[in-house]
């Protein structure tokens, strides 16, 4: 079951924020994580769109929700994000999750993104959302109190208690403290894939999923947005049909899409850059210390170094519930591995992944640089 270990967690450093080079100017850098989009998002001022672009950030006060009952801040110049894909079936999110407009949500992709110290290299976990985990007591944003639950779905904590119950849950099986929280839903990441001109990628295989409304043959395509959507949510067309099999689908997009957004030039068009940021800032849900167009662009600068190359991704080690072949159980030995190394800065080791439960859709999709 989850890893329940005291030990200290991090903060942020605090140190000097690096201005602008000259003559870069200041520009919305978007760096997307995917899984339903899922992205660590950066802005800039724009000048004339800054209130503009500010009203359309919606944040969640984390710290304010959560108190103290979080493990220990502590500064050693590493990062530690909860990016969330939501799996809305309201309003514009209906028709891109193929849902039914019940006004409901869960976190159809759960990632943490590890920034290790000097912001050159990364480490993003991906929780598969079928993890059956111990989730602690939440409230949620009616004031409600849900009891702890023993065997609950992971994805089920932000169904329960929205953004503040998903970021205590991941702090409860981590035993880290979570800097940020992101959260981008299903329209919103339809629509950055488009408004960056489609992220280029290579399938080795063929896809056809009618669930998710994806048909690719064996070849590189130019993914459009709802494409994309539909690559990242695939389970039932590649592989086994796994959500970890979906994991791999989505690890290697991610790449893909960070590929594209280092080399889409945004700086020679001013309307490429205003849609970007627009969208970009209507799309993400933040907490409250990123609900800013300013406070998005430090820290976008602080990431603008990283590069598909300098991501290692991993997924939390899980078995099969012999019990339920939908379901996966925490992997405590190995997933202690992976979280002990990033509380200490380190690279996850090779052995936390040898010997688990993977999917089998690895290598359906090329990454950069294959």
């Amino acid at each position: 079951m989850p890893d329940r270990d005291s030990k200290p967690g991090r903060r942020r450093a605090k140190g000097r924020r690096r201005k602008p080079r000259p003559g870069r100017g200041r520009a919305l850098r978007v760096v997307a994580w995917s899984a339903a989009g899922v992205a660590v998002l950066g802005g800039t001022g724009l000048g004339y769109v800054y209130v503009k672009l500010n009203g359309n950030i919606k944040s969640v006060d984390i710290n304010q929700a959560l108190g103290a009952d979080r493990p220990e801040n502590v500064d050693n110049g590493s990062q530690d994000i909860l990016v969330l894909g939501s799996d809305s079936r309201a309003g514009s999110n209906k028709k891109a999750g193929g849902g039914t407009d019940d006004g409901s949500a869960r976190s159809d992709t759960a990632m943490v993104v590890h920034i290790y110290q000097g912001h050159k290299k990364a480490s993003i976990v991906s929780i598969p959302r079928d993890t059956l985990i111990e989730r602690p007591s939440c409230t949620d944003k009616d004031g409600t109190e849900h009891p702890a639950q023993h065997d609950a779905m992971f994805n089920s904590a932000y169904s329960t208690g929205g953004a503040a119950c998903a970021v205590k849950t991941v702090e409860a099986m981590s035993g880290i403290r979570m800097d940020h929280y992101v959260e981008v839903d299903f329209s919103g990441f339809q629509d950055l894939v488009d408004d960056l001109g489609g992220v280029q990628v290579t399938t080795r295989k063929a896809i056809d999923d009618p669930d998710s409304h994806l048909e690719l043959s064996a070849g590189a395509h130019q993914l459009d947005g709802k494409q994309a959507l539909g690559l990242v949510r695939t389970r039932h067309g590649v592989g086994d049909g796994s959500d970890l099999g979906r994991i791999q689908l989505q690890q290697a997009f991610m790449k893909a899409l960070m590929d594209q957004i280092k080399h889409v030039g945004v700086l020679s068009s001013p309307k490429k850059l205003y849609d970007l940021a627009d969208t970009a800032t209507k799309t993400v849900t933040t907490d409250s210390e990123l609900a800013s167009v300013k406070d998005l662009t430090s820290f976008a600068n602080g990431l603008k170094g990283l590069g598909a190359n300098d991501m290692n991704m991993v997924t939390l080690p899980v078995q099969y519930d012999t019990a339920d072949a939908n379901r996966v159980l925490v992997d405590r030995a190995k997933s202690d591995q992976v979280w002990k190394a990033l509380k200490a800065d380190r690279a996850v080791p090779r052995s936390a992944g040898r010997g688990t439960a993977a999917g089998t859709a690895d290598g359906v999709v090329e990454q950069p640089g294959e």
